[in-house]
């Protein structure tokens, strides 16, 4: 009998030492959508592959989504029933549990994002044209207010789109200190600054430079830093452009340095608009998603000056809302909305994409989160 047992542990710790290697390259994608529950699928680094989507949390039109960096807790903004922030623990095999609900106290909330620290949250009400911030507790619950904010600027030059103020991002600056909202239908990037006991506890309008203004029409849509700092890439939807800006960590401030077109040389002839934008942690790529040309174009960064050159476009599943680089920079995955697919690329050392295997079947792709 001892030299059974034996024998079958030992067959035991060789199937477990033959499997680890494998489950130590699966991690859970979050992935937000317009269907009726946040969905997760299971993607294996090694091999780019996403499987076994399922249902994690039923939540209608949690369309945005950002995640805690200790892994512990993700959050939702619900565009239905005048908007809604929502704060869950995450489980064993990418489990759900709701924490709490907070409104977004403006309708159609459309982006979120966590401050860097993780004690700020901030969501962006599109149709409302506010911003809204909420303390995050230690429990990662949704706590009070520290920050409120209505914008009432309309730049009025695209038409049908720019009649009222429009914000329709959130990104925070590397260290914190401000927080950032494009705003589509003013053309600019409004600037908050973090809360002191003279503002008391509340964020406040950016003392040193309160907006940046981007080229009439351009109707900025998502904004992210470059990984040393020195820069903010915007993706403007209605101009079909990017606007790069230089930004100055001490002063607080920006300077509009080019906007460059998405499109290719011989631009196209149907309609368009822009969604998503990132740039490579190595800082050397820029990715841009067009949807109705249905591509991410990539753009060479100049690590000194900031500028884009061109690089060429990639094809993507229709309406690529979002897209997403996997946290080694080894994958890039894109949703498409409207093909409820969610289509994989190896990337590059040099961020050349390339496609790897038939696009994941999910419902109504919005927002990809790993």
């Amino acid at each position: 009998m001892s030299t059974r047992f034996a024998s079958i542990t030992t067959l035991l710790a060789a199937t477990l030492a033959l499997c680890a290697p494998m489950n130590s390259t699966a991690s859970t994608v979050y992935l937000g959508n317009y269907a009726d529950a946040i969905q997760a699928a299971d993607f294996d680094s090694a091999t780019g592959q996403l499987t076994r989507g399922r249902p994690v949390a039923a939540l209608a039109r949690a369309s945005f989504l950002t995640k805690s960096a200790d892994g512990r807790f993700l959050y939702a903004v619900a565009e239905g029933g005048g908007g809604s922030l929502h704060a869950f623990a995450i489980g064993g095999d990418g489990a759900l549990t709701t924490l709490n609900t907070r409104p977004s106290q403006g309708s159609g909330p459309c982006d979120i994002a966590l401050s860097p620290d993780g004690s700020l949250i901030a969501a962006a009400n599109y149709s409302g044209g506010s911003a809204i911030v909420y303390r995050v507790a230690l429990d990662g619950t949704l706590a009070e207010p520290a920050g409120f904010f209505q914008h009432t600027h309309a730049a009025k030059v695209f038409p049908g789109r720019q009649k009222e103020a429009h914000a329709h991002g959130v990104t925070w600056s590397p260290d914190g200190r401000l927080l950032l909202v494009p705003d589509l239908g003013g053309d600019r990037i409004y600037a908050y600054a973090s809360a002191t006991a003279a503002t008391g506890g509340q964020m406040v309008v950016n003392p040193s430079q309160a907006w940046l203004e981007v080229p009439p029409g351009s109707g900025p849509r998502h904004a992210q830093f470059s990984p040393d700092g020195r820069n903010l890439y915007v993706i403007n939807e209605l101009g079909n452009t990017v606007s790069v800006a230089a930004y100055d960590a001490e002063a607080g401030t920006f300077a509009l340095v080019e906007t460059v077109t998405t499109l290719p040389p011989e631009g196209f002839a149907g309609a368009t608009k822009t969604a998503e934008i990132v740039v490579h942690p190595a800082g050397h790529t820029v990715y841009a998603s067009n949807r109705g040309h249905e591509t991410l174009a990539i753009f060479a960064r100049d690590a000194a000056t900031g500028r884009l050159t061109p690089r060429g476009h990639v094809p993507v599943p229709a309406n690529p809302r979002h897209f997403a680089l996997s946290p080694d920079a080894r994958w890039l995955l894109s949703a498409g909305q409207d093909t409820s697919t969610v289509a994989v690329f190896s990337v590059a050392a040099d961020g050349a994409l390339t496609p790897a295997g038939e696009p994941f079947a999910t419902p109504k792709p919005v927002c990809v989160r790993f």
